[in-house]
């Protein structure tokens, strides 16, 4: 192709692309268009002493193939992803009004009762959960024994260890798991903590569950339905 020509196709492919040579849409037909149209005028204005081989033609028209279908594949992606997020949404309004645990450490204790739990990641020989209140008095202490790894749920009945009942409100865990005498990481064993779920709400991030006086949280984090 000569130095004229070279112009030619130039000026041509910038009048089918726009002047700044990018597109307006994603949209894989309209990029489907604009692409013939391209090798269209590359073809028309091709030199005819040295015209467009097989191979070339052959290739562009194989990445235009890729184009389109990885346009069309994200569009069923996309589509797929939607439809699994109506589905999760429909199934998790079956948890309205049951209560779940979740990874946490607090401890609400409301009418003299209080529902928590223990998540054991690690077999340990010894597991201790200690209530402990604002001031980081330990007012209720259970020792679980030896644990293979699971979720253990556990129901506090409002009395502490010299068996005097304490006030409603908010307490946390701290949780001691041991094997072969020696402290276990934090990870080992870790609280879970109680919530009702009082709606479902579906949007951009997500599914989330409305656990009451714990706030909105993935589906993922739910260690247990009860």
């Amino acid at each position: 192709m000569n130095a004229l020509q070279a112009n030619s196709a130039t000026a041509s492919a910038s009048s089918v692309l726009g002047t700044s040579g990018k597109s307006d849409t994603n949209k894989a037909d309209e990029a489907q268009d604009r692409f013939l149209k391209l090798l269209v005028t590359q073809m028309k204005n091709q030199d005819p002493l040295n015209p467009l081989d097989n191979a070339q033609v052959t290739s562009q028209l194989a990445q235009l193939s890729t184009v389109s279908g990885i346009e069309k594949l994200n569009t069923t992606v996309a589509s797929l992803e939607t439809s699994y997020q109506t589905s999760q949404a429909l199934q998790s309004a079956n948890l309205i009004g049951r209560g779940v645990l979740v990874p946490g450490k607090d401890v609400n204790l409301e009418k003299g009762r209080a529902a928590f739990g223990v998540e054991i990641t690690e077999p340990a020989d010894n597991v201790k959960v200690v209530v402990r209140d604002a001031n980081n008095r330990a007012v209720h202490t259970v020792d679980l024994g030896a644990q293979d790894v699971g979720t253990n749920p556990l129901v506090w009945d409002g009395l502490d260890d010299s068996g005097v009942k304490v006030n409603d409100g908010k307490y946390t865990l701290d949780i001691v798991a041991t094997r072969g005498g020696k402290t276990l990481d934090t990870s080992a064993a870790s609280g879970l903590s109680f919530g009702l779920v009082n709606s479902v709400s579906s949007g951009a991030q997500g599914v989330k569950l409305n656990v009451q006086n714990l706030g909105a949280l993935d589906l993922s984090t739910v260690r247990q339905i009860l």
